[in-house]
């Protein structure tokens, strides 16, 4: 299959805010006394660029999409890693800085990346079968109720993988469900981009996939 330029910058756009979500969600930020990472103010545009391409495309490129930005994550995290462990230069003072930094435990890497598998497939499968369901209507209920599902069990996954046990249970309840809304009413308010970015890319790729034969399991790369 020969992919567009329009489909391939989707997909570079899609993985640089995974991963720049996944870096500088290293530092707390309070918005209005609430708690949340710097992360939350790119990550929710993986989330509208996954509908995006769930709803032109179709689920089978975005489960691609999604395992290979799994792999570019990986790659980058390694590469991390791979930094932190060689010796510094002898007139080099950053080292406690880069492992603070960029030294995440291998805990909170395991919440990462479990979170992200599961919050992006549980969005993509559901834009998918509403489309369905809806014959192609009401695409704000879709990209609103797939990531309602899909921030959702993101903010579950990871915030009970990474915090369980070193932060009280109410603190924690907290601020999964403070994730969750902030990150759904960043995609509601994205609404009328979704909109027009589809509309165009359906217009320009003449492509407008209904995934009604389609396996969702999240491993069926073939299909």
């Amino acid at each position: 299959m020969t992919y567009s330029f329009r489909f391939i910058a989707l997909v570079a756009l899609f993985i640089t805010c995974l991963i720049a979500a996944n870096i500088t969600g290293v530092k707390l930020i309070s918005v209005f006394d609430q708690v949340l990472n710097a992360g939350i103010v790119i990550f929710p545009v993986s989330y509208i660029i996954g509908d995006v391409l769930t709803e032109v495309y179709g689920y089978r490129e975005t489960r691609r999409v999604i395992w290979l930005g799994f792999l570019c994550n990986l790659i980058v995290v390694a590469a991390i890693w791979v930094g932190l462990v060689l010796p510094a230069a002898s007139f080099w003072d950053g080292q406690e800085a880069y492992e603070r930094i960029l030294g995440a435990t291998p805990r909170i890497l395991g919440a990462s990346f479990l979170a992200y598998l599961v919050g992006e497939f549980a969005n993509a499968v559901v834009l998918a079968k509403m489309k369905i369901a809806t014959e192609g209507r009401f695409l704000w209920a879709r990209t609103i109720g797939s990531t309602l599902v899909g921030q959702g069990l993101d903010s579950l996954v990871f915030i009970t993988l990474a915090f369980a046990g070193t932060i009280p249970p109410a603190a924690l309840a907290g601020l999964i469900v403070t994730q969750w809304l902030v990150k759904s009413a960043y995609e509601a308010a994205a609404t009328p981009l979704t909109y027009a970015v589809v509309g165009y890319l359906k217009r320009s790729e003449g492509v407008d996939v209904y995934d009604r034969d389609t396996r969702f399991s999240p491993l069926a790369l073939s299909d």
